[in-house]
């Protein structure tokens, strides 16, 4: 499958998100259900299923304070409720408005959080103190409010009156987030802080949390999460946590708001982990990922895919394959994709059946540490590879399963899980599962775990994309697309067993880590073979009419026999990794 500035910043955190004793008496109360008495998702503060260990030694990581520029900054994940939605938004089941509380004495607010009902309570903003030593002031305060949205008039569901204000920032300065209010009164200017301009960066809306009708409105009032727009590995972008509440649609151009800014552009390894930190990560959160019961082509190590007979051909050569050495030291390395070269399984038929069908039980995870919002986190995107990916298969309404032929086969077939970390205390918050050409992030608080604090993948069968929950999933528009399908088996995966670090990109100055001569040979892992999709759907089509229906959403990654690029050369290397 196809996949995917110098000041001072101090970061401080809470080590614990709210008790569930604080949650329930002091700060949610109780929120009900838009249709009934039921207790909503985020009655419950989630915590992770195990205790989390004690981290190794090291610099900054996990120690409450990073180095970013001079501004100190807070992880604050202890809320005080100030209003609650009961409908609308995800679900219909409303959301809640929150400022922080527990704030460390000198540091300020700088905007609210809020979350969707449909989840469990689950999150963090940061708060910030001025600690430059050059004079000039990072933070002022606010010279005005702006309401931006009351509740007061509105039918909606709700415990009381929501007021949503949006800070007016001095000149030279940005607004991070809004206050919320339960009063019409406008907040006082002392209530939040704005941040020098240039220790702010462009934003834009990531998720919905809620607006009063069911589904978002595009000429309607909603709130959405907020991030950096551009992210990666070297992007100085820092998540706040707060919100967007705006009226009609809201591009990056328009929006009120900033997010934070680190100067470390070309050093995040103060708040990244060591090697012995990732190591002790990797044991703690490293997925368990189950094949579909009926999976014929399983993973494997790239090792024992060379080793068992792969072969890499030159174009002009094709009757002179190569073997591969068993860490692919003789693959061409770097370049560009130019067809020049390709990956192959064994020739004769015995060895080539065999190699097809993988072994699970050789399969290692390969990890890429990555910083991410310039440092405050790190990403282990935890790499698997198979020999071949096979069909698809469709659901055609009331014919649950049609075999789509040799649609959907390729040799080579690389997938991933990524686990987002935060660097002030270790606590993993998202997982993103690779799911064909893009993939889906889920809060840790969504994940289902095993084995203490292990996220469970399913992958799914003959495709391998990855999913958090076991069942189908249909591609497609209504009753008909491509399936899915995930089930747990005998058939398991540890990504903590066995695992390889293969990049830690240039951060890591006082560790050694030698990236493997397989992960820079940038061609394809498999050869491309050309057939007419439009031919073997037709063949199809003569059995079952509603095929024809599937032409124009079939993934793209089905429309050819082509092996995919390996990790370094997919666009999530060095960037943010693509959602569906």
């Amino acid at each position: 499958m196809h996949n995917y500035q110098l000041f001072t910043f101090t970061i401080l955190i809470t080590l614990s998100i709210i008790s569930s004793e604080k949650l329930s008496s002091n700060n949610m109360g109780n929120i009900a259900g838009s249709n009934n008495n039921t207790i909503l998702p985020i009655n419950t503060t989630f915590k992770l299923p195990a205790n989390i260990p004690v981290w190794p030694k090291g610099d900054g990581f996990a120690s409450g304070i990073i180095d970013l520029g001079g501004l100190k900054v807070s992880q604050i994940s202890t809320f005080n409720k100030v209003w609650t939605t009961q409908e609308g938004g995800p679900d219909n089941l409303g959301a809640t408005f929150f400022e922080p509380t527990g704030i460390p004495e000198g540091f300020f607010m700088l905007g609210s959080y809020s979350q969707p009902n449909s989840k469990p309570f689950f999150g963090f903003v940061l708060v910030a103190k001025d600690d430059s030593s050059t004079g000039a002031l990072l933070l002022k305060k606010p010279i005005d409010y702006t309401l931006v949205y009351t509740s007061n008039s509105t039918k909606i569901k709700q415990d009381k009156d929501g007021y949503v204000w949006l800070p007016a920032p001095p000149e030279g300065y940005k607004a991070l987030g809004h206050v919320v209010t339960n009063t019409p009164q406008k907040p006082s200017l002392d209530k939040i802080m704005c941040v020098r301009s240039d220790f702010t960066e462009q934003c834009e809306t990531y998720s919905w949390i809620w607006g009063p009708q069911k589904s978002e409105d595009d000429k309607g009032f909603n709130v959405h999460s907020i991030r950096p727009t551009n992210r990666g590995i070297k992007a100085q972008g820092v998540l706040v946590g707060t919100f967007l509440a705006h009226v009609g649609a809201a591009t990056t151009s328009t929006i009120p708001l900033s997010c934070l800014k680190t100067s470390n552009i070309n050093n995040f390894s103060f708040s990244m982990p060591n090697l012995p930190q990732i190591n002790a990560l990797v044991q703690a959160y490293a997925p368990i990922m189950y094949l579909h019961p009926d999976e014929k082509y399983q993973p494997c190590s790239t090792d024992w895919f060379f080793s068992n007979g792969g072969l890499l051909y030159h174009k002009g050569e094709e009757s002179k394959p190569v073997a591969i050495e068993p860490n692919g030291s003789n693959l061409p390395q770097l370049g560009s994709n130019d067809g020049t070269y390709w990956l192959d399984l064994p020739s004769d038929k015995t060895n080539h059946d065999r190699v097809k069908k993988g072994n699970f039980k050789t399969c290692q995870a390969y990890i890429h540490v990555k910083p991410m919002f310039g440092g405050t986190f790190t990403d282990l995107a935890m790499w698997v590879f198979y020999p071949f990916n096979g069909p698809g298969t469709a659901k055609l309404g009331l014919i649950g399963k049609v075999p789509l032929g040799k649609i959907g086969e390729h040799v080579g077939d690389w997938e991933h899980v990524t686990l987002r970390i935060s660097n002030f205390n270790g606590w993993l918050w998202n997982i993103y599962f690779s799911q064909h050409s893009k993939g889906q992030w889920v809060d840790a608080s969504m994940a289902e775990f095993q084995n203490g604090n292990k996220p469970v993948a399913y992958s799914s069968l003959n495709g391998h994309a990855l999913y958090p929950k076991a069942g189908l999933v249909l591609q497609g528009t209504g009753d008909i697309g491509i399936r899915n399908d995930t089930a747990k088996s005998n058939m398991v995966v540890d990504f903590g067993v066995g695992y390889e670090i293969v990049a830690a990109g240039e951060y890591l100055e006082k560790e050694i880590v030698v990236e493997p001569p397989w992960l820079n040979y940038f061609r394809e892992w498999g050869p491309k073979i050309n057939y007419d999709v439009k031919e073997e759907l037709e063949k199809l089509e003569k059995v079952f009419p509603l095929l024809k229906e599937l032409q124009d959403i079939l993934p793209s990654e089905l429309l050819g026999e082509e092996g995919p690029t390996g990790p370094k050369v997919k666009n999530n290397w060095g960037g943010d990794e693509y959602i569906s």
